[in-house]
């Protein structure tokens, strides 16, 4: 470095034949340089305060309902004023993966990415060697990296390589279960109108006949919404892996376990799941679910659908329509979606939904076409430090929030609109999970003062005690680009395929027909021993690595 600096500064001292002042500038221009350099980064002050003048990052974000944008609102604002950083948000118009594999196959990553933890595309960009190790340009730019960041979720995210290439949010580790465990809560639950509800007296669904008896009840009394016909149950969106809600939704309602004796188990071939999926076929066969639940629930759709009141139950993910909720709460508290009990097994467990695991929801890389690195892996560093979550999360202080009663949380003004209007909100403030690339939910805790406002809070009340960790099966899949892993994929979407044939099957016998079937496709592929045994070693080595975490 000094031997650059030396060149820097004398190769700009002669004069050129038109004179001294281009060369002033230039020298000018070099020594500033030089000076910037000089200033070494540490393991103990963040490296983004060394250079705060304007850059505008690329991010690509690998959902299409993603429509927030960065600046006009007083988060991004001040965290532009502040870092000199501004972003362009970058959505898929369409399909997701449709648009993430044209970027990769084209080389042609924006500067951040991030996507779900679990897609195939993220094993894809690090094997193609597409996205620049974080752990180097840790070393190299910010070690102030290593300070922020969880040692246990960079051992968690390590690669056979010895490179960590992506950072998750939403991220909790055994030691964060053990200090925050009865305060999480889990987005997996089981929903109902509250007027319906009430009207029909209540009723128990977490059995089959209860469950049936009361989406028929409800069609009959309500068949029509606004003369709209009314949805007895609503779903997540069926695609080429499958359906969340009849899937691990399904399967966590009924405290199905996910290993037996240290052996991972098949939860599709477990008599009580096969025991709820046909009171799924049941309804369907008794007209309770419309064909639109399996062909028109992408989520932009669902979410009008929900905005008008038109379903009766849902196994969803409640976050995805909190705003909707609070808006049809503020129009009347009695038209909203409440949680209560969903299907249960037969000696009625607790239910064991995910709360958030080592691995969390996202991770977001750093692509080797970022046009910073140095700025990019200090921005990064900042977003995940405390820091940044807090300027994220409430923003300026004075401005958007301030110490209150001995607690940071947002001003009485702020948290009003957030609590009445969250659009509004987004539009003013833009806190509170509005840009939740690097969200540290753990953290986010201490700032959460006055935010339990209804309906999200009696939701969010109901799952806690539910939730819990399941870092352990996480992360099991075969590379994607083995043959293993392609194998794999191809039983994946044979699943998909077949899961809304066993709901649209005309009896319980041809639905067991269709499961045979399945279930004899997969058995017999040559590589499904190869993937049975590689996913039992990735938990094996999963229960060790939070082992070992857990004990440091």
């Amino acid at each position: 470095m000094m031997c650059w600096m030396l060149s820097a500064c004398s190769g700009n001292t002669g004069t050129s034949s038109n004179g001294t002042a281009e060369n002033q500038t230039k020298s000018e221009a070099n020594l500033k340089e030089a000076d910037a350099s000089r200033k070494k980064t540490s393991p103990e002050e963040p490296a983004w305060k060394l250079d705060t003048t304007p850059i505008t990052f690329d991010w690509y974000v690998n959902f299409d309902w993603f429509t927030s944008k960065w600046g006009g609102n007083a988060v991004s604002d001040y965290i532009t004023k502040k870092t000199g950083v501004s972003l362009n948000f970058l959505v898929p118009a369409g399909d997701a993966g449709e648009k993430l594999n044209t970027m990769m196959a084209a080389r042609s990553l924006p500067d951040f990415i991030t996507l779900a933890w679990y897609e195939d595309s993220v094993q894809k960009m690090i094997n193609g060697d597409m996205v620049l190790p974080l752990n180097e340009l840790a070393d190299q730019y910010d070690p102030y990296f290593f300070k922020v960041a969880d040692p246990v979720k960079l051992n968690w995210y390590t690669q056979a390589d010895g490179n960590v290439y992506g950072y998750p949010n939403a991220s909790s580790s055994p030691a964060d279960y053990q200090k925050y465990g009865q305060l999480f809560t889990s987005n997996q639950t089981f929903l109902v109108r509250k007027d319906m509800y009430e009207a029909l007296g209540k009723p128990d669904m977490s059995t089959p006949e209860g469950f049936l008896g009361a989406l028929k009840a409800a069609k009959e009394m309500f068949p029509e919404v606004d003369g709209q016909p009314m949805i007895p149950i609503g779903l997540h969106e069926f695609t080429e892996t499958g359906n969340y809600s009849l899937e691990e939704y399904l399967q966590n309602f009924l405290a199905i376990p996910q290993q037996k004796n240290g052996k991972l188990y098949d939860r599709r071939n477990d008599p009580t799941y096969l025991k709820w999926l046909k009171v799924f076929r049941q309804a369907n066969q008794d007209g309770l679910m419309p064909t639109d639940v399996y062909i028109d629930e992408k989520r932009i759709e669902k979410d009008e659908k929900i905005s008008q009141g038109r379903y009766f139950a849902m196994l969803y993910q409640w976050s995805d329509f909190s705003e909707i909720n609070q808006a049809l709460y503020q129009k009347d508290p009695n038209k909203v979606y409440i949680a209560v009990d969903g299907p249960a097994n037969e000696a009625h467990d607790t239910p064991t939904l995910a709360g958030n695991g080592v691995s969390g929801w996202t991770v977001t890389l750093i692509s080797k076409n970022v046009k910073d690195k140095k700025r990019a892996i200090a921005f990064l560093s900042y977003l995940l430090s405390e820091e940044g979550n807090k300027d994220l999360f409430l923003g300026e202080k004075g401005v958007t929030y301030d110490t209150i009663d001995g607690q940071d949380q947002l001003l009485p003004e702020v948290m009003d609109l957030l609590n009445t209007d969250r659009q509004a909100f987004n539009n003013k403030y833009g806190g509170s999970y509005m840009y939740w690339m690097l969200m540290d939910t753990n953290m986010n805790l201490a700032w959460m003062t006055g935010m339990d406002a209804e309906p999200s809070k009696q939701i969010a009340d109901w799952t806690r005690g539910k939730a819990i960790s399941m870092s352990e099966f996480e992360n099991l899949d075969p590379d994607p680009t083995t043959k293993e892993g392609i194998a794999e994929g191809k039983q994946t979407r044979l699943w998909a395929e077949t899961l809304p044939k066993l709901l649209m099957a005309g009896s319980d016998a041809e639905f067991d027909q269709l499961f045979a079937e399945y279930m004899n496709s997969i058995a017999a592929d040559p590589e499904y021993e190869a993937i049975l045994a590689i996913r039992q070693a990735a938990y094996e080595r999963n229960v060790q690595k939070l082992k070992s975490s857990f004990n440091r």
